[in-house]
Order: C-alpha cells, then structure tokens, then sequence
C-alpha cells in the first residue's frame, strides 16, 4: 500500500499585511514562486518531475485571480507541462491542498506533488472578492432562511465561543501574551531558521534588505496594555485586536511523495500522513470546528490526545484555540509551543502550510512522534490533520 510523506516544508517569514509590510511590495504569484524554488533547491528536485502544484488560497480576486497556484509554477520558472490547481477551503485551504496532494499519492494519481498556499493581504484586503456587493451577496436566499437571515460574523463567532466555554478577558490576554513570548522565544533560539526562506526585500529608501523574521512578534507586552483595546464585535465584549489573529502576507509549500519514491531520490522524509479529515459546523458559532475535526481525526488514527507530543491550534482568535484547549483537556504547553497566528500572524491561505511547516520542523527538532493540526474555517468547517515522525 502506497503512502504519502513530507520530504521537506519551507515557508517565507510572515509580513504585516498593510501598505509598508515587509512583503507588501511584493506580486503573491512571485511570493508562491519564492517557495517553490526554495523547496526544490533544498531538496535538489527537479520541477519536471512535479505532477502537480496544488494551492491554497481565500481571496482569489485582482493579484490572487486566475488560479494563482497554475500561476507561481509559470513564476517559479518551472516546466510549462506541470499543473497547478487553487483550493479555497477559507481559513484551511493550504491544509486542505496537503490533504488533497497525500490522497493523490496515496491512490496512485500521482507520484511527487507541492502543496502549499499563499495570502497577501496588504495587496488583495480581506474581502474584496465580495466587491462591495457590486454582483450580490454571498449565501443566498435559501441559506438566509435556514439561519433567520443572520450575517455570519466570525467576531461574533468569536465571542460566542468566549461566553460558551466561560473564558475572560484576562485569560484570553494572556493567551495572546503567551503566543508572543513563545513565538519570540522560539525566534531568538532559531527554531525557524531551518524552515525560513529569506526574502530579499526593498525598504522605504530603496534599498534591498533580507527579510528572514516574522514581523508580527511583539515583545514586552502586558495586561494592562491589551485591557485597553476595544471590543468591536461585542460592547462590553472580550475580543479584541490584541487576542485576535493578525493580517498578513506570507506563503509555505511542502514537498509529498510516497515513501519508495523519496527513497530513489535519495531524500530522507521529515514526517509521514498519518490521518487527514475535514468536518463542518454550526456556521454561525463557525470556530468550534477543530473541537469535532480532532476528535474525528483522533478516531480515525487510533490514536488519543496523550499519543499527540505537538498541537498547532490556528489562533484566530484566542477563544477558538484556547477554548478546543478547555473542550478537550489538552496539555496548554504543547499547544502552539512556538506561538501562533496571534504573534506570528494569519495569511489566510497560506496559514494551513505554515501551521504545517512549523509543525513538522518542531516535530523533527525535538523528537515528536505525533503532531496535529486544526483550524477553524469560515462557513463552519475545520480541518485536522495528524502527521507521524520518520
């Protein structure tokens, strides 16, 4: 029976997405192709011999339209005959391309696929494929009427799951704090450093600097700083900026192929696909998803939470990870133990790769067997995924 293995994760540092960010200047096609080429040069393979670039992605409007994973191969440079296909699962699109490039292997469709994504925020804003209502709204009647004509809000979500699993504004400050120091820990210590690829930027003055470290990350912060923020979703609510996921620019690719084929290469796999699964949920609560996804995920794999040494719980907000922390007992300390999309920022459809990317890397690093991964996605859906140490 085939299966299908990671041979290598590399992913760009992670820009602030607005006007000035550090990869703001640059086209997200050409900020795909950066890690396209980098995982092939990291891993000496030959782009002919890819039978398919798979790609996340949410906005696909302006820079992001036309099926921008087709586009980074031609960007990349690589042989025209290599395909390319754009996945929009919101939040989890680049995790789903993984899931998607493992079932592929696995079934014999094909033999070495790149999975990944990419999101620049600071040039196609969060969104803008609605277009202003200029051609309607998303949803539809039918689905207006399942749900009392409520306009799904992910904020609002958020403060739902707050208020549901009884968690304060304190404890979801210092979730965001912790994400911070760990992720400033983790920098200073160089736990990104085999997983980054630099990117050769121009600053304000016009001159070219590499950019190689996240940009989000915030030190010294406190309490009493992050009380101070407003609560937009809800008056008198606990979401704020300051617990909420950040919007940035950024992209990740992973290489997969079987087990056999790795080894006619010559590489040395990081981690095996263990298990993938995807689930939906109530739309309107919508961030409950990776509470269900894991379950199913721990199900199918024969596997429980114990067996699990690594959790990447996306941080879209401090109430979904810290409340799937509550709902299923897990151990605070491995979860996001190199911090998350509160301090490392949330590319949208580039984020799956990235959660994956540090994953397996901190697996690797520190002799995990086990790692898992989940994240809320919009519509109320999730994704999870458990990846086996080789």
């Amino acid at each position: 029976m085939r299966d299908a293995v990671i041979v290598d994760a590399v992913r760009t540092p992670v820009g602030k997405g607005k006007p000035g960010g550090a990869l703001s200047g640059i086209h997200p096609t050409d900020l795909s192709a950066h890690v396209l080429k980098a995982v092939a040069e990291r891993t000496r393979l030959d782009p002919g011999s890819v039978d398919d670039v798979i790609w996340g992605c949410v906005s696909q409007v302006g820079e992001q339209a036309g099926s921008i994973g087709r586009y980074a191969v031609l960007a990349a440079g690589w042989p025209e005959h290599v395909p390319g296909l754009t996945v929009d699962r919101q939040c989890g699109s680049s995790q789903q391309a993984v899931h998607l490039a493992a079932a592929g292997i696995i079934a014999g469709q094909c033999d070495i696929v790149v999975a990944g994504g990419v999101e620049s925020m600071s040039r196609v804003p969060m969104g803008a494929t609605r277009a202003g209502g200029q051609f309607g709204k998303p949803y539809g009647p039918l689905v207006a009427e399942r749900y009392d004509h409520y306009v799904f809000n992910q904020g609002i979500g958020a403060e739902m799951i707050a208020e549901e699993f009884a968690l304060n504004r304190a404890e979801l400050d210092q979730h965001a704090l912790d994400s911070h120091a760990r992720a400033a820990r983790a920098t200073d210590e160089g736990r990104f450093a085999g997983q980054i690829a630099p990117v050769t930027v121009i600053d304000d003055e016009g001159r070219e600097r590499v950019f190689d470290t996240d940009e989000g990350v915030r030190r010294g912060g406190s309490l009493e700083a992050l009380a101070g923020l407003k609560t937009p979703f809800k008056e008198d609510g606990v979401v704020s900026a300051g617990n909420a996921s950040q919007i940035s620019d950024g992209a990740a690719a992973l290489l997969l192929t079987t087990s056999e084929i790795a080894a006619r290469h010559g590489w040395t796999p990081l981690a095996r696909f263990h298990t993938g699964v995807v689930t939906g949920v109530d739309p309107v609560t919508m961030l409950k998803g990776p509470i269900p996804a894991t379950a199913m995920a721990l199900r199918r794999s024969g596997l429980s939470l114990d067996d699990i040494g690594a959790y990447e719980i996306n941080e879209a907000f401090a109430s979904v990870s810290l409340g799937w922390q509550r709902q299923t007992g897990a151990d605070y300390e491995r979860m996001n133990p190199n911090g998350g999309a509160m301090a490392l920022g949330h590319p949208l459809g580039g984020s799956g790769a990235r959660l994956m990317t540090t994953l397996v890397h901190h697996m690797k690093d520190r002799g995990i067997r086990y790692g898992l991964q989940s994240m809320c996605e919009g519509g109320g859906m999730a994704n999870a995924t458990v990846l086996e140490l080789l």
